[in-house]
């Protein structure tokens, strides 16, 4: 029965064709997904080898939360000495003890614009002459000299289309400089699009560890010594001398510490795999459809060779095992050629992240995981899909099919309907239980809802087929006589099939359609939102990392300022959880941002007292009075809430904290202002005001000044640059889709070749004939599109009553953007009928009318 099931593959190559390209497509994006996560990884893992290289490294001994605001709760270790690097560079074991000293710089490249690739950090470091231990080599000029020159690397000089000796500015400490470029630096590895820039020791030192305070420091060992050894006699001079110290340190192989600076990438790394995988489920899922329908017509068009080997002594599992055979089949051919497709996607995605300056190591890695993986999930989903068609030509009896192999008399739909209806009913349900009162469980309570009518309508769709088709067909059955009328009998003949070819276009539709809802009403929610809570004239940001601390003082001393309110982030720690807080004024009267007054009032706010965000005044069970002991990286301060607070534009933080108590739990480098809220003073309109403050921003290159309105605006384009990755990713569901429609209609026509001979033989001309053709595929990308826009619409509809208190409150639908799907539904249909219209005009007559 193998044979038998390849042979039938091979006899029927061109119905299966598009079936494989359905598992390619899926496959690529897989096996894609892990090749490029491993090439992302390998990446970052040399990056972190070849530049941690030290045999040991000390650093804090006590973990504290991050200077920098660490919303996913990450916390780092306390600061330690400079001065302790001097101290260990005495132990016979130490060779070298390098502290590693370094921060954010924003470079002006030569363009007058910040030089900046993508996501990628831009950081400056300390560097020594003696720094080619590190794995950092002066390939051209010289090692930087005093506060006025810096290095840089390789990848980065080029990015800035700067020349050794050039003159640039940069954004160092907080401050702007003018400096000169001295020397090109040579990595061992490739920088992944960071922009990596070098200062002398002594400059780097001033500038990052002012209060000689370091992250951690590089230790090289002497000659001989392993680094077991070296971290052992560290940490027994560390425990001696330092062990009750306030700044306790303490030392860690160099293989621990990149071990973990590699966990912490792969961790971060893991979101990229589990976003793009979830597209390749939806991939899959389309592609799984057409698959189905390929099987179900092969099925139906061999009914005469099944019964011919039950006839013969076949059993009827046998049947069974040849359809699954030719499934097998087909998922590891399509599998195969999917990884191969996998690869070639990663290497386009290499090439497209050379062009933003993000070069990646290595070769494009193929690992024996992702391949048995790709090949696995090909396999069974080829199989699951082909299981009912298989069930059918087992179950046929043999007779029957010898007697009139084209009969079919399609079952009623009234079980399936019942089904459908109860999955409807669970579904609808689950949505109006969110939007009545779902409290905490109300996202959970709207995502099973929305799973269960999606599946109702999939199962329903061939109920829903005939009162809609006689609707949407209705004008092509007046306007075009007879193709509109043949086409619609034709979907309505098979109304299982024509729903199942629907249904792969009906889910793209709805995930783009729901898509582009929710994007609109997040653009109109975001504009809502700065519209109520904001009362300042102009907002204040940066486009790389903070605002310098020096504009920041420039801006507060303007004539033209009457109230300047900078918005710094940081954390700390509340008994053993990190909590973000902010530092911002809170004004009771005329303030820069409204808020939400939920318990007690700002007004009313005593010296020192803090007002806490209502979410997390329920996590935490604080309330007005309560006293809480908050400890950060520069100390430790018990603070009393006077207020409870709510607002959806600064949700971040936990706790609002006055400037000067936020000075005292987080340490001078990291009190960093991330936006700042001005209003005129009296004497000057917001015209005016915005000409001086372009004045002092301009310089700093990395600035942005915006009213509310243009900051709205800035938040709509960042939803708009997501929607357009979306679509991108989703476009390849709606490809599959429209490649279903074209599959299905090419075994169509393969399945009416005596009806279509016929009615050539009685006057139809070829050209009516293609137009019959067309119509089915119009009408069929109609069907999807509009029960999927209907669906994705409804349910993305519901999120704005559900998610109100995230300040996702307001519902636009976007009738023109859906408009454009709709005539993208359109356009898919007229390219899927080309290929089986073509085949129909070509038919010759009399083999038409004479084939079996």
């Amino acid at each position: 029965m193998i044979k038998v099931a390849l042979r039938g593959i091979r006899a029927n190559m061109l119905q299966f064709t598009l079936a494989v390209l359905s598992v390619v497509l899926g496959i690529a994006f897989i096996s894609g997904t892990f090749s490029l996560r491993t090439m992302l990884a390998s990446t970052f893992t040399d990056i972190i080898d070849t530049s941690l290289v030290g045999d040991a490294y000390v650093r804090g001994a006590s973990e504290v939360p991050g200077d920098e605001l660490a919303f996913d709760g990450s916390v780092a270790y306390n600061s330690i000495p400079l001065e302790l690097a001097e101290e260990i560079q005495s132990l016979p074991q130490v060779e070298r003890a390098i502290p590693d000293v370094t921060g954010p710089i924003v470079l002006v490249g030569a363009d007058g614009t910040a030089v900046s690739q993508g996501a990628a950090p831009a950081m400056a470091f300390g560097m020594d002459p003696s720094d080619a231990d590190l794995g950092i080599s002066i390939v051209a000029g010289s090692p930087p000299r005093g506060p006025e020159e810096i290095a840089l690397e390789s990848a980065s000089l080029q990015a800035a289309d700067l020349e050794v000796g050039d003159k640039t500015k940069a954004i160092l400490g907080g401050s702007l400089r003018d400096v000169t470029v001295v020397g090109e630096v040579d990595f061992d590895s490739a920088s992944a699009g960071a922009v990596l820039a070098f200062l002398d020791s002594d400059t780097a030192r001033e500038i990052y560890a002012s209060d000689g305070m370091v992250e951690s420091i590089t230790v090289l060992g002497s000659d001989g010594v392993s680094s077991e050894e070296v971290t052992l006699a560290l940490n027994d001079y560390l425990l001696q001398e330092r062990g009750a110290q306030d700044a306790p340190a303490t030392a860690v192989t160099g293989e621990e510490y990149r071990a973990a600076a590699t966990d912490e990438m792969t961790e971060m790394l893991g979101f990229v795999e589990i976003f793009l995988l979830v597209f390749a489920a939806v991939s899959l899922f389309v592609g799984a459809f057409i698959i189905a329908n390929t099987f179900a017509m092969s099925v139906r068009q061999r009914q005469a060779e099944f019964a011919l080997l039950r006839a013969v002594g076949a059993a009827s599992g046998q049947v069974f095992a040849s359809v699954i055979a030719q499934a097998i089949a087909i998922g590891l051919l399509g599998a195969s050629l999917g990884v191969g497709a996998g690869v070639g996607l990663v290497a386009l995605l290499r090439l497209v992240f050379a062009q933003f300056g993000m070069e990646m190591s290595g070769s494009i890695p193929l690992t024996g995981q992702t391949v048995v993986i790709s090949l696995i999930v090909g396999v069974i989903v080829t199989v699951g899909a082909a299981l009912l068609p298989a069930r059918r030509a087992a179950l046929t009896a043999p007779v029957a099919a010898m007697r009139d192999s084209k009969v079919e008399i399609e079952k009623p739909l009234r079980v399936r309907g019942f089904i459908g209806g109860v999955a409807l009913t669970i579904g609808a349900s689950l949505i109006t239980a969110a939007l009545i009162d779902g409290g905490s469980a109300a996202g959970q309570l709207l995502g099973f809802g929305a799973a269960a009518t999606v599946l109702a309508m999939l199962v329903l769709a061939p109920v829903l087929l005939r009162p809609i088709m006689g609707f949407v067909g209705r004008p092509f059955g007046w306007l075009i006589r007879p193709g509109g009328k043949l086409a619609t009998r034709n979907l309505l003949r098979n109304r299982r099939r024509s729903a199942t070819t629907a249904s792969a276009l009906m889910i793209g539709m709805a995930l783009v359609g729901g898509a582009t809802v929710i994007a609109a009403s997040a653009q109109e929610s975001l504009g809502g939102i700065v519209d109520d809570e904001s009362n300042s004239d102009l907002i204040i940001q940066s486009t790389a990392g903070p605002i310098p601390s020096e504009a920041v003082n420039a801006l507060q001393q303007l004539p033209a300022v009457g109230q300047a309110d900078p918005f710094m982030l940081g954390a700390v720690k509340i008994a053993e959880d990190s909590v973000p807080i902010a530092g911002f004024p809170l004004r009771g009267h005329d303030p820069t941002w409204n808020f939400d007054q939920i318990e007690g009032s700002i007004a009313d706010l005593g010296s020192g007292e803090v007002a806490a965000h209502v979410e997390s005044a329920d996590e935490f069970n604080w309330s007005v009075g309560d006293e809480v002991a908050m400890s950060g990286a520069a100390g430790a301060k018990t603070v009393r809430i006077g207020a409870i607070v709510d607002s959806q534009g600064l949700s971040g933080p936990a706790l609002f904290v006055p400037p000067p108590v936020f000075t005292e739990v987080i340490s001078q480098p990291a009190q960093t202002t991330h936006m700042m809220f001005l209003r005129a003073s009296a004497d000057y309109t917001v015209d005016e005001l915005r000409e001086e403050v372009i004045d002092v921003a301009q310089p700093y290159v990395v600035l942005s000044v915006q009213d509310n309105a243009e900051f709205a605006d800035d938040l709509a384009n960042q939803v708009n640059q997501v929607l357009v990755l979306l679509y991108g990713l989703l476009g390849l569901a709606i490809v599959i889709a429209v490649l279903g429609v074209a599959n299905t209609l090419a075994l169509s026509i393969i399945d009416r070749t005596n009806e279509v001979g016929l009615l050539r033989a009685v006057g139809m001309g070829r050209t009516q004939l293609m137009g019959v053709v067309t119509i089915e595929s119009l009408l069929t990308a109609l069907f999807g599109a509009l029960v999927g826009l209907a669906v994705g619409v409804g349910l993305a509809a519901a999120m704005p009553r559900v998610f109100a208190d995230m300040g996702f409150s307001r519902l636009v639908i976007p009738w023109p953007a859906l408009g454009a799907l709709l005539v993208v539904a359109v356009v898919g249909g007229l390219a899927a009928a080309l290929w089986p219209a073509i085949r129909a005009m070509r038919l010759p007559v009399l083999d038409a009318i004479t084939a079996p």
